[in-house]
């Protein structure tokens, strides 16, 4: 959530945020006034509590027909007392209920508009020209056949549409990539982890989840649990109601975690493949970091996924995301799209987020410094969606009998395999 004195402040910057984002404007109003209500009832009600010590003093020494009155008034007082707490309480609860589905603010320099109003801001590495080898890409879904590395047929079977298997090499690639994703974030500095899939409410409310992103999320009802969508969730909440010391930071975790989406909203759309599921891994990016360092993290955590995908010689381009495609924590995100071939396209494989204090005040995480004890900060990144960085690996360096090169920083984590050799012709 924001902090509430800045709506007060200046309620403009935040109308604009809600508006870029096509958000509820009037969302801002309407918290304005739950605060008002909230402060007034509370200063009426310490008005009516003082009067009522002063007279707890008075009645003792009083007498007759005027100890008679004090004691009336001290009745009158009591239920005045408690109807102010109520108020008090009505509007403060008010008050917090908005505050949680107001949105982040936006960055300055953040793109306004929908989806496709991104900016891009570099394109790294050059697409394959298959034409000009001589012969038409297969897609992943061919390959993953070809290789016995995917069973799609299988999963539906079994799970229904949007699973997979990963069957030999696609099992050993999967976990290639993450050793060695994993062996690149403890290098930088990272603590690995291995996170819970399932949360309580309160974890998945508070990173921002159960706001415009619900509709995505598996929640088991009967046990009252949340499956994750990204292990971003349950790094976000391992320090919720914690004060750290400002001289432990930053600090950075990364989690390795199965992800679960139920990808509402997207009938009809990728449903050839593994682009789009309802189940992958990931190996997630999370630091907490002090407010003035976030915008030098972000660029930080931008980077280090940079260099896994330079590792993995993808041909990829970095976008600015447009206000209105952002999550509700984001203050700014960038996303890294990898050209896949025969879609003849870019296809998001990373995203990291900015989400400066707005997580860590809904997960009371603070930090302990000079000034006294505050809200820190918390960023995002991924380096390693597996399912979608498999498509990209096997289409782009695919080879005309089907086999596909293994890139060279892989090779060491699947055994010094150069080449994955097709199993079916």
């Amino acid at each position: 959530m924001i902090d509430l004195r800045l709506l007060r402040e200046d309620p403009d910057r935040v109308r604009a945020s809600q508006r870029a984002r096509g958000e509820d404007v009037g969302l801002v109003d309407a918290l304005l006034s739950a605060d008002e209500r909230r402060r007034s009832s509370g200063s009426r009600f310490d008005e009516l509590r003082n009067e009522q010590k002063q007279l707890g003093k008075l009645i003792p020494k009083a007498q007759g027909e005027e100890k008679a009155e004090l004691l009336k008034r001290t009745a009158v007082l009591a239920a005045e007392v408690k109807a102010a707490n109520a108020e008090q309480s009505e509007a403060d609860a008010e008050a917090q209920r908005l505050l949680g589905q107001l949105a982040n603010l936006l960055h300055p320099d953040a793109p306004i508009g929908g989806e496709e109003d991104f900016v891009t801001l570099e394109h790294i590495g050059t697409p394959r020209d298959f034409a000009a080898e001589g012969f038409e890409p297969r897609d992943h879904v061919e390959l993953g056949r070809i290789l016995g590395a995917i069973d799609i047929e299988r999963a539906a079977k079994v799970s229904g549409s949007r699973f997979y298997y990963l069957t030999g090499i696609g099992a050993l690639l999967e976990l290639a990539l993450v050793n060695m994703a994993i062996a690149q974030a403890v290098e930088a500095g990272f603590t690995p982890m291995l996170t819970p899939a399932l949360v309580k409410p309160r974890a998945m409310e508070g990173t921002g989840f159960l706001g415009q992103a619900a509709e995505n999320v598996f929640r088991l009802e009967q046990d009252d649990f949340y499956l994750v969508g990204t292990s971003e969730v349950p790094l976000a909440a391992y320090h919720m109601d914690e004060i750290i010391d400002a001289d432990k930071l930053p600090l950075r975790y990364a989690g390795f975690s199965p992800c679960f989406r139920r990808e509402a909203g997207t009938y009809g759309k990728d449903t050839r493949g593994i682009i789009r599921v309802h189940q992958f891994d990931k190996v997630e990016m999370f630091s907490y970091v002090a407010p003035e360092e976030a915008e030098a993290e972000h660029a930080r955590l931008l980077q280090w996924e940079k260099d896994f995908l330079n590792k993995l010689e993808l041909a990829y381009r970095v976008i600015d995301v447009a206000s209105g495609d952002l999550g509700a924590s984001a203050y700014r995100k960038f996303d890294i799209e990898a050209w896949i071939p025969t879609q003849g396209k870019f296809r998001e494989l990373t995203s990291t987020s900015n989400c400066t204090e707005f997580q860590a005040r809904r997960l009371d995480i603070r930090m302990r410094g000079e000034g006294g004890n505050k809200p820190l900060a918390t960023l995002n990144g991924t380096l390693c969606a597996v399912p979608r960085t498999i498509v990209a690996i096997l289409e782009t360096h695919q080879q005309a009998d089907g086999s596909v090169t293994v890139p060279e920083a892989l090779r060491p984590y699947l055994g010094g395999r150069t080449v994955l050799e097709p199993i079916a012709k």
